[in-house]
């Protein structure tokens, strides 16, 4: 299975250590992770974080992706096909194991440095994600959370086919809740 994955603009290939230089520039600017209970991560988290965050599980198929320009290898950001926690307040890794699916929700999110804010690259690096976790990670759906605020970030869910289900647990408190699944993909994917 690919996990090296190509948009019309980027490549999103899976997170490795020589990116924090991507998490250093996004989780310690106030803008980027305004809608973050934690805030602004101090740079000695970021590297303890990192061995983390560059873990797969269910033969890669699950894990955090360094989204870049497919021409420059620019860095604008990073997304995810993580476990969805409910009762915590962050994911719970010891559910990325390399060889099995999580017993959970599967969710989406994404982070773009502010400079990558207001181009699409949300929409498009959040969309190839979600085809490849319906037509190589055999997902049946996709759930994503936000904050309530977050309008931008509920668009690109908008854009990409989510829709909304109301409000549940999740990352231990009331929160939104979108999901797409493989028909609603599909439904999409034929109307572009």
């Amino acid at each position: 299975m690919k996990h090296k994955l190509q948009s019309e603009r980027t490549i999103l290939s899976p997170l490795v250590p020589g990116d924090v230089d991507l998490a250093l520039e996004m989780f310690t600017d106030p803008e980027v992770v305004r809608y973050i209970d934690d805030g602004v991560m101090s740079e000695n988290d970021i590297h303890e974080q990192m061995s983390s965050w560059i873990k797969r599980g269910s033969d890669g198929c699950i894990g955090v992706w360094c989204i870049s320009d497919h021409k420059t290898g620019e860095k604008y950001g990073s997304c995810a096909l993580l476990p969805m926690p409910i009762d915590e307040d962050d994911t719970n890794w010891d559910l990325v194991v390399p060889d099995m699916m999580p017993d959970a929700d599967i969710e989406v999110g994404y982070f773009l440095k502010k400079s990558a804010w207001g181009k699409g690259l949300a929409t498009e690096a959040c969309s190839r994600l979600i085809r490849f976790a319906f037509e190589e990670a055999s997902l049946t759906h996709v759930l994503a959370t936000i904050d309530d605020d977050n309008h931008g970030s509920r668009n690109v869910l908008e854009k990409v086919g989510f829709v909304y289900q109301g409000r549940r647990r999740a990352y231990a408190e009331d929160s939104p809740i979108f999901q797409i699944d493989r028909d609603r993909w599909l439904e999409v994917k034929q109307k572009r």
